[in-house]
């Protein structure tokens, strides 16, 4: 029997106010999974009136005392970690291996944003006039609009919502429509750590919940992953209204492999970045670059490895690759195969649906060759187990193909140069890149996000997080009893030296 999911407001559990729901289902085998529903405006409007009451009190309560309860989000994620993994993988598919590493991310982000409530540094500086004194310290801003995508379904929704109650914020969160019981089951985290009423409010829906979330005027701060085409939009829309908005949006990411790599590295890491997640995250690799010399080598093995994937529920240890989110998904797919064909690509293997393994949207992985660098399939985000192969002659063709894109999420090269490994580090335009790794793997401690389409300049994880969830406050405190002067006469100064 489906799970009946509800929004939940103001410390209640409650129906969408127009009584609409929608259904969410399990991609490996189409069964309904929960019904959740259908937000309307009303129900965005109700969940921030209850985010801004519950603010004042949030934002006094002392941060180390926030950070306790997150703390406590950490201990009780690691105690629910497999029921939880295990929903997520019925709820968007991809294997249990995967959905449990997604739940670590947010278990680690819960403990180091919680540390930060005894951080949450500030600084001091000299000031111009004697007896006085200066520091710049981090404010809280407000109601946090968050607006997460669904295949990661806790991971992404923790490196916004964390940081922003670590600072003093509240919050409304929209989740991806494919997951709204990943979203429940994650709030009651929150709830049974302690989490004061109102503080935390989840709407479920689909596109027309986000965009009230966006217009509505007592949200201060938009924090959106997705794709680009919406992340504009909701930019726009933001900034038009006045608010700070962060964009976490699509990629195009690449792996370079230089003709001196460890292939058997390489290989591995190509598969995992390419194949992992169905293909279905920002930071997957779509892009192999490769030079000549290793080219038919590390082809050969990379389809040998491909073809031995074990395509399935997720839910089984031994699948390595689950399916598509949905039918939007698969067909997405299918079209770019069509795509890349009209454009005169190889497909070494997979290019088709796998109709062998269930009636899911499964999708073999696939490996196409021939591409060349300003092919759609080399330029546009297919979010699928698809990669494609262009070759190079050199390391500064290599990266220029790698920034010829409009996204510029992860990047990667392979090779045993340390002269190389250091001109990539410096040239690639992206916001992260890996030496000998795939372009997957990104660790909460250090910044997330990217350049270009990618995003707008603000960063997930780390303590560049604060900076998308606080306000600076300068402070100035003159102890000297007098007025003084706004500021040195600097002519009199340097003509008495």
């Amino acid at each position: 029997m489906a799970e009946l999911i509800k929004n939940y407001i103001a410390g209640e559990w409650v129906d969408s106010a127009s009584g609409e729901t929608f259904e969410s289902y399990n991609p490996a085998n189409g069964e309904v999974l929960a019904t959740a529903p259908k937000s309307t405006s009303d129900d965005v409007d109700a969940a921030v009136k209850a985010a801004k009451a519950a603010y004042q009190q949030w934002r006094l309560t002392p941060a180390p005392r926030r950070g306790e309860i997150l703390f406590r989000v950490a201990q009780i994620l690691t105690d629910r970690k497999d029921d939880l993994a295990r929903l997520m993988t019925q709820e968007m598919g991809k294997i249990i291996a995967e959905t449990r590493g997604d739940v670590q991310e947010a278990i680690d982000m819960a403990y180091y944003m919680g540390g930060e409530g005894r951080r949450l540094m500030g600084y001091t500086a000299p000031v111009e006039m004697p007896n006085k004194f200066g520091m710049a310290i981090r404010d809280s801003v407000g109601v946090v609009g968050v607006i997460t995508p669904w295949n990661f379904p806790v991971a992404v929704p923790s490196w916004k919502i964390l940081p922003a109650l670590i600072a003093g914020n509240t919050i409304v969160w929209k989740p991806g429509e494919d997951v709204p019981a990943s979203a429940a089951m994650f709030v009651k985290v929150f709830i049974d750590a302690g989490l004061p009423k109102g503080v935390i409010n989840l709407v479920t829906g689909a596109g027309d919940t986000g965009a009230a979330l966006v217009e509505h005027p007592g949200v201060r701060i938009i924090s959106f992953t997705g794709s680009t085409e919406t992340g504009i939009k909701v930019y726009t829309k933001a900034a038009s209204l006045g608010k700070k908005v962060t964009l976490e949006m699509g990629g195009k990411n690449a792996i370079i492999v230089l003709d001196d790599a460890n292939l058997d590295l390489a290989v591995d890491a190509i598969t995992w970045s390419a194949y992992g997640t169905t293909g279905q995250r920002c930071t997957a690799t779509s892009r192999l670059i490769v030079q000549s010399g290793i080219k038919p080598k590390l082809l050969e093995r990379l389809v040998e490895k491909a073809k031995s994937l074990r395509l399935g529920d997720g839910l089984d240890e031994t699948v390595d690759v689950g399916p598509l989110v949905n039918q939007k998904a698969l067909d997405k797919v299918e079209h770019y195969m069509q795509v890349g064909k009209d454009e005169g690509v190889t497909v070494l293997c997979g290019g088709q649906r796998a109709t062998d393994v269930g009636a899911g949207f499964f999708f073999q992985p696939t490996l196409l060759d021939g591409v060349s660098a300003d092919m759609r399939v080399a330029q546009e985000e297919i979010f699928g187990p698809v990669l494609s192969v262009i070759e190079v002659e050199s390391l500064e063709e290599a990266i220029e193909v790698n920034n010829n894109v409009a996204y510029g999420l992860s990047s990667s090269i392979f090779t045993e140069n340390v002269n190389a490994a250091f001109k990539a580090i410096r040239d690639l335009t992206t916001g992260i890149v890996y030496i000998n790794h795939g372009t997957t793997g990104a660790e909460i401690q250090f910044p997330f996000g990217g350049t270009r389409g990618t995003g707008n300049g603000m960063r997930e994880a780390g303590q560049a997080a604060l900076d998308s969830f606080t306000e600076w406050k300068s402070v100035y405190v003159d102890y000297s009893g007098q007025l003084q002067r706004a500021q040195i006469d600097t002519d009199k100064v340097l003509g008495e030296q």
